[in-house]
């Protein structure tokens, strides 16, 4: 089984000899593809380990930002349908989850789903409702750094904070501007939706909300810790995403 091919959407952080699966990864608001570098480590050596790369941040510096969710998924999805043959699982995690959400839809309407056997959902509800409301560079700040997801030096640091303002800036915008649109056909995939028990932005309960998204499994892990619980529990979050199905009960 060849490797996926280059990809400026899709940054490839393993490279099995003979992939047998493949982990399709999505960002966060403002978040980058080596996000999830380290999960390499905590996967099956058979598992190819891919992270989507949005415009506008790391070795897409110089590309437009997109800020509007059906273009930057129709693209993804794009890039996803032309990859080689392999049972494959999308795991998205806060804005990362809608779009991962979004690109499974245009999956499946394209008719070429039957690769991908699970959707992973971590730290958003299925409709996330409106996050802060940020205008200037300062309350862009103060929400990004209530979550955690980004180390406050960046900020500190004039030059580093102008290279990651737009980005979270466009991220905010297209996040707080989408809407699921509620006639969306249901997924035939499997869910598994993930959370921090202490996440200020979702309760587990609105977490099970993906189970009414599925006629597929469904499962709910509620682990320890905020927005970023993911980050202390990489090896555990990795770990349940190549995991089997398992429906649970209604």
């Amino acid at each position: 089984m060849p490797l996926s091919p280059p990809s400026p959407y899709l940054t490839r952080h393993t490279r099995p000899e003979r992939p047998a699966r493949r982990l399709v990864c999505f960002p966060h608001a403002g978040g980058v593809a080596n996000f999830y570098r380290p999960w390499g480590q905590y996967v099956d050596p058979s598992v190819e380990l891919l992270a989507v790369q949005y415009p506008g941040r790391e070795n897409r510096f110089r590309e437009p930002l997109v800020p509007a969710m059906d273009p930057l998924v129709s693209a993804i999805a794009g890039e996803l349908l032309t990859l080689p043959s392999l049972p494959t699982v999308l795991f998205g995690h806060s804005m990362g989850a809608a779009i991962a959400y979004e690109t499974l839809l245009r999956i499946e309407q394209a008719g070429a789903a039957h690769d991908v056997t699970r959707l992973c959902v971590s730290g958003r509800s299925p409709d996330g409702g409106p996050g802060p409301a940020v205008r200037t560079d300062d309350e862009v700040i103060a929400a990004v750094s209530s979550l955690g997801g980004t180390n406050a030096a960046v900020f500190d640091d004039p030059d580093l904070r102008e290279l990651v303002l737009p980005a979270i800036r466009n991220d905010y915008r297209l996040i707080n501007d989408y809407r699921r649109r509620p006639d969306a056909p249901v997924l035939r995939t499997a869910v598994h939706a993930l959370t921090g028990d202490r996440d200020p932005q979702v309760t587990p309960d609105e977490a099970a909300g993906w189970r009414a998204l599925t006629s597929g499994p469904f499962n709910l892990t509620v682990l320890r810790g905020d927005h970023f619980y993911l980050v202390p529990a990489a090896e555990e979050v990795a770990r349940i995403s190549m995991e089997p199905a398992q429906t649970l009960p209604a």
